[in-house]
């Protein structure tokens, strides 16, 4: 149970939990620290039941109909009673609303609300990942219906007050499979000032969609907009923040076409510092639409065939690559932390399911376009904090003081001579990078620097951005798919006309805002006992701005969320057609309770629990991040290469399980048959959720089968392939 001043999680043992439900807000007493330390609660009071609907699969044993949650931390099947299944058949996913909360003596009820279909129908993992975490996936019917009102294209009148940049050549870089297309850009030599004064430099030119010009404040799609808060990116398939008529449409800066935008004028010195800009409305035309593989040809080889078919812009790439190496002499002098990390790409056939996953390499295009859209949201940031309007700031604050004792005893403990200080700077960091890259052990050090950093939020106070060693920054690039930059678009027009910004008095569900409710006292009483602070009232509209922040990381994390579960899920999918097959991998995360592999062939990561490592006992060294045999010394640390058996995959758990092999031979006696396959339910004892072995109806007809497949992993384990 997570706890709402901030302390360390409670556990609720089984019998607490009989009568609540995941999500429930209950109120509870510690009575005792379980074996593991861990504080154990009673619960008093339930102060709030969840009226979230619960996705799983319809079964009927015994003549009883249920639906066993997909989510397995809701810990009880919901019982359905006659009538309450609609038409829904025994198998299908179903979408569950309860009628009846569980007792202690009694499941839960509901009935159920909505069909989803088979379990394996293309892209019903997706289909279940927005309604388990609550991803707004419908428009209101306000909503489309205001955006059919909406021009197909630029109209005359739209010019008023704006410049005319349709004879600039900017043009659009992004990946091969984009549809929306944010931002523009163009480059070219510039001077400022006149004679011995002179600075040479470039005129570095970011435009970007005007979205805030058709989503009006308070508008019904703005409400939507602000209900998502952020697009949803799964594979083979976007839920927008906008309605396709504005993000793949008539906000999408498509080439050859006139487009309404917001323009950051800068002049960057051959130094890389970002001397002077300004911020105004335009219209544009973009040159050309850009890959960023295409870029990144062109630029290694300026007369090669791809340079050929745009003769004409190779110059202007020439001069944006200019800028780019301009700009990383900054980042370098700041001491901006960018270690370098490996990306997936999941690429699905046309049934959604996995055909191969691979390597996301950045090239030179990925990183110009990167350094370029950080230049115009740093001025966005400067430009709304000398302004001192209020606007949401994306801060990432540096590592807390029990991060940095934690990582020095780390560094200590690791004899990397380089150390941090009390408040490190982000050039610490990155220092301790480039000494130990060379490392074997370089990944587990990189992975224990980022781990000691905070996650960035969206917040009206501006603490900086400790990761990119800046002093103000926020997000002013997407506002197709970001509503905290659709609020800064506003913020910066607001400015330009001598106004002040408003934010809408938008309608949040009622679950919802008492959450935000809830953040924010958290936030006060947080602040209150910070040594030193004084308690501050808070005007109505900075609690309009925080409440904003709020809602805009969360949804953040909620779509991360659900692009991981799907991830996960397709990849489980994907890793039970290899049950029994050997790969190679890397030690990516030591626990006390085993170590997770990341294949290198295919990109997966999988569980090696403590008891595969073999016959002796293996303690965990914290400090290290890393597991010790007692009797041989033998270590297994983030970095460690090992050989591996895929064992098991748990589609409903979102796990994949390997165990340890060398030379083909696992490191101890047990046998595939020893842990279910669980691609289906069978019958289970109550209360006992780590248990999922298969289930179908009356438990019989599906062990059957479930003791098929396990036969089938078997066999497969007698003739491993290995691949490297």
């Amino acid at each position: 149970m997570s706890r709402d001043d901030g302390g360390p999680d409670i556990y609720l043992p089984p019998n607490e939990m009989r009568a609540v439900l995941h999500k429930d807000r209950v109120k509870a007493r510690i009575v005792r620290s379980d074996r593991k330390g861990r504080p154990e609660g009673r619960v008093l009071e339930i102060v709030e039941r969840s009226t979230q609907p619960i996705i799983g699969r319809l079964l009927q044993e015994s003549g009883v109909w249920l639906v066993a949650p997909e989510d397995k931390r809701y810990g009880q099947d919901i019982l359905i009673p006659r009538g309450g299944t609609g038409n829904a058949k025994t198998g299908q996913v179903v979408v569950v609303q309860l009628t009846e909360p569980p007792a202690l003596f009694g499941q839960p009820v509901g009935r159920v609300q909505e069909v989803l279909g088979e379990v394996d129908d293309p892209g019903m993992e997706i289909e279940i990942a927005v309604r388990k975490y609550s991803v707004p996936h419908e428009f209101s019917v306000a909503c489309m219906a205001l955006s059919k009102t909406l021009p197909d294209a630029v109209r005359p009148q739209d010019h008023a007050h704006r410049v005319d940049l349709t004879d600039i050549p900017l043009v659009t870089i992004d990946g091969e499979d984009a549809r929306d297309f944010d931002d523009a850009v163009y480059c070219e030599p510039a001077t400022q000032g006149r004679g011995k004064s002179a600075v040479k430099g470039w005129r570095l030119l970011v435009a970007i969609a005007d979205v805030s010009h058709y989503v009006e404040n308070g508008s019904a799609i703005d409400i939507d907009a602000y209900d998502r808060a952020t697009s949803v990116y799964f594979p083979r398939r976007v839920i927008p923040m906008l309605p396709e008529k504005l993000s793949n449409g008539l906000c999408s800066l498509k080439p050859e076409v006139e487009r309404l935008c917001m323009v950051c004028d800068m002049f960057v010195t051959l130094d890389g510092e970002v001397s002077a800009y300004q911020f105004y409305s335009a219209v544009m035309w973009s040159h050309a639409r850009f890959t960023y593989n295409e870029v990144a040809a062109i630029l290694g080889n300026t007369r090669g065939p791809e340079a050929q078919k745009r003769k004409a812009l190779v110059g202007d790439l020439l001069n944006l690559h200019g800028v780019y190496e301009s700009l990383l002499k900054s980042r370098q002098r700041r001491g901006a932390v960018d270690f370098e990390t490996t990306e997936t790409q999941i690429v699905c056939d046309e049934n959604g399911r996995i055909e191969k996953i691979m390597p996301r390499t950045r090239n030179v295009a990925h990183k110009l376009i990167e350094e370029a859209m950080l230049a115009a949201n740093v001025c966005s940031a400067d430009f709304i904090a000398q302004s001192k309007h209020a606007g949401l700031f994306r801060v990432h604050e540096g590592p807390t003081a029990e991060k940095v004792e934690a990582l020095r005893a780390y560094l200590k403990a690791m004899g990397i001579g380089l150390n941090v200080s009390d408040t490190p700077k982000p050039g610490e960091f990155q220092a301790i990078a480039n000494a130990t890259k060379d490392r074997p052990d370089a990944a587990q050090i990189h992975s224990m620097l980022l781990r000691s950093m905070q996650q960035a939020i969206y917040t009206p106070g501006n603490n900086g951005h400790f990761g990119l060693a800046f002093d103000a920054y926020t997000h002013f690039t997407s506002p197709i798919r970001r509503y905290p930059d659709l609020l800064v678009h506003r913020v910066i027009k607001a400015v330009l006309a001598n106004a002040k910004y408003h934010l809408p008095v938008l309608p949040i569900p009622g679950e919802a805002h008492a959450k935000l409710a809830r953040r924010l006292e958290k936030g006060k009483v947080a602040k209150a006992l910070e040594p030193g602070a004084k308690p501050k009232k808070a005007s109505a509209e900075n609690l309009a701005w925080e409440a904003a922040g709020l809602h805009c990381s969360a949804n953040e994390r909620r779509a991360d969320e659900a692009s991981r579960d799907v991830e996960a899920w397709l990849k489980c999918k994907y890793m039970y057609e290899h049950l029994g097959e050997e790969y190679s991998g890397v030690v990516t995360s030591a626990t006390s309770f085993g170590l997770f592999v990341t294949l290198d062939a295919m990109y997966v990561e999988g569980l090696v629990h403590i008891t595969e490592l073999g016959g002796e006992y293996f303690r965990f060294d914290e400090v290290r991040q890393e597991l010790r045999g007692e009797r041989t010394g033998m270590r297994y640390a983030i970095g460690t290469r090992v050989d591996i058996q895929v064992s098991r995959v748990d589609l409903d758990g979102r796990k994949i399980d390997f165990r340890l092999v060398q030379n083909g031979q696992p490191l101890n006696s047990k046998t595939l048959l020893d842990k279910a396959v669980d691609t289906e339910r069978g019958p289970r004892q109550r209360g006992n959720r780590d248990q999922t072995p298969a289930r179908g109806k009356a438990g019989n007809a599906t062990s059957a089968k479930a003791q098929t497949v396990d036969k089938k992993a078997v066999a497969k384990s007698k003739t491993p392939r290995k691949r490297r």
